[in-house]
């Protein structure tokens, strides 16, 4: 198992009670924080452990930095310990369907601590459902291991200064994930300002997206390349709301064989919390 992108059901079907295998449930709904837990406990895919967005993968106590601020890599490196988690394990993370809530996510996190072995279930727990593969509604999780012996590559992590010292930039060099409307700035359903930092191109989660699986890369690659206006994919900066399906846009320039993009980890939330930013729409 060498899978570092994505994993299709029927090749982790496969693989179900290999040592080698971890498996995260990454299950969230912003607007019902519990759902993903309680999903969890009713049912999940054999082996899983439950990473919760709000209390896992976020600090909430990091003013300034968005509604889902990265938390500290010591405590991240003690949780992937706690769900059993070592450097030499192939990680397979998922959530409900297309992966933007949250298991991208956690496969960001775990590229910023230099793991390459983690890929996203394409399609999720859907996909699975659809094939009719083993469920449990069991908890019990792997043996703990230390905590996972890494920092986050903070080269890997962009600030609001770092976007802000870019604003004169010509257009190509930061891509935003939200919907089109709320990228406009004419409906913002969650943040308390709407628009888009200016000279952001837009690209939709959703255009990643074909019945719920993640595009093939060649059509990835030739619809994602004209946004870059020329630019090496090195040079980009990817953003969404707070930094969560902004790694699901991450990952598809990953997919499309782009490599090398980085995240805006506060993203909208985080550039509108300072009132002197500017805001286009």
């Amino acid at each position: 198992m060498k899978w570092n992108t994505l994993v299709g059901v029927d090749e982790l079907a496969g693989a179900l009670g290999s040592e080698e295998l971890r498996i995260v449930d990454a299950r969230f709904a912003l607007m019902d924080p519990l759902a993903g837990r309680g999903g969890y406990e009713e049912s999940h895919l054999p082996g899983a452990v439950h990473a919760d967005l709000n209390r896992d993968l976020s600090d909430p106590t990091r003013a300034g930095e968005g509604r889902h601020p990265l938390p500290e890599a010591a405590a991240f490196a003690r949780k992937l310990g706690e769900w059993g988690i070592a450097p030499h394990h192939q990680l397979v993370v998922y959530d409900a369907g297309d992966g933007s809530m949250a298991a991208a996510r956690l496969w960001w996190m775990l590229k910023l601590l230099g793991h390459d072995r983690v890929a996203v279930l394409d399609g999720g727990l859907a996909a699975w459902r659809a094939k009719g593969l083993p469920e449990t509604a069991s908890t019990s999780s792997p043996a703990a291991e230390p905590a996972y012996p890494a920092n986050f590559d903070a080269s890997r992590i962009v600030t609001a200064d770092e976007v802000q010292s870019r604003l004169g930039e010509a257009t190509g060099w930061l891509l935003d994930a939200r919907a089109g409307e709320r990228f406009r700035g004419e409906a913002e359903p969650i943040d308390p300002v709407a628009g888009h930092v200016p000279g952001a191109v837009n690209r939709p989660v959703a255009d990643n997206l074909e019945a719920g699986r993640f595009k093939p890369p060649q059509q990835l690659r030739a619809e994602i390349m004209p946004l870059l206006s020329g630019r090496d994919p090195g040079d980009v900066v990817v953003m969404c709301g707070s930094g969560v399906t902004a790694c699901h846009l991450l990952l598809a320039l990953e997919r499309a064989g782009l490599q090398g993009a980085r995240v805006y980890a506060g993203s909208w939330s985080g550039w509108i919390s300072d009132p002197s930013r500017p805001v286009a729409r």
